[in-house]
């Protein structure tokens, strides 16, 4: 077996068929989300311009959702311990797994939903290497998919600034999606929008 480190970037090196790539500069500075190589676990190697995560720990995004609406995807390319979910800045991204504090609300592997230590919601689902799960987030509501079908797993509860957060543990790979897609995001919802200020 391949030591996660050399898996993450023998995958970084396989062309990748099903994504669409970006044929202008346009869409390429567009797309100004990704995950902050500042703020993440010290074993986290991100690769693939801030969209793959391997190693161990956890990674933030580089941007707040201030949006009403916003929606992002995750695509499991090599199984092992692995979350996704929200979380504030003040999340420890060395300890994994996430979900046990008061500052990440994770869905894991296992299909459990954690926060604060605690299994907050048991889902029946299953999740393989190429599945792709959704996650929308109104403020109100925080929402799963997989493969674009709903998990019904709608979390409430959640309170201030929060960002798009994952982890990634025992020879997991993950490739983020701000933008885009594979799957149709739900209507009205939309990639994660920058806040730019005017001054």
């Amino acid at each position: 077996m391949l030591d996660p480190f050399c898996q993450c970037f023998s995958f970084w090196s396989k062309s990748d068929e099903d994504i669409e790539v970006p044929n202008s500069i346009s869409q390429i500075e567009e797309s100004e989300i990704s995950l902050d190589l500042n703020r993440a676990g010290q074993d986290v190697v991100i690769v693939k311009s801030g969209k793959r995560l391997c190693g161990t720990g956890g990674a933030i995004s580089n941007a707040p959702i201030t949006q009403n609406k916003a929606y992002f995807e995750v695509k499991i390319r090599s199984s092992g311990r692995w979350g996704v979910g929200l979380a504030t800045k003040k999340v420890d991204l060395n300890k994994v797994p996430l979900g046990n504090d008061c500052e990440s609300w994770i869905l894991r592997n296992d299909g459990n939903f954690f926060y604060n230590n605690e299994i907050k919601l048991k889902t029946n689902k299953t999740f393989d290497e190429g599945d792709i799960i959704g996650v929308t987030y109104d403020h109100e509501l925080l929402n799963f998919y997989l493969n674009g079908d709903d998990m019904e797993t709608s979390i409430t509860g959640i309170r201030g600034t929060v960002y798009p957060v994952f982890y990634v543990d025992d020879g997991s790979i993950l490739d983020v999606q701000f933008d885009l897609f594979y799957h149709q995001p739900p209507n009205g919802f939309d990639r994660i929008m920058l806040e730019k200020s005017i001054l």
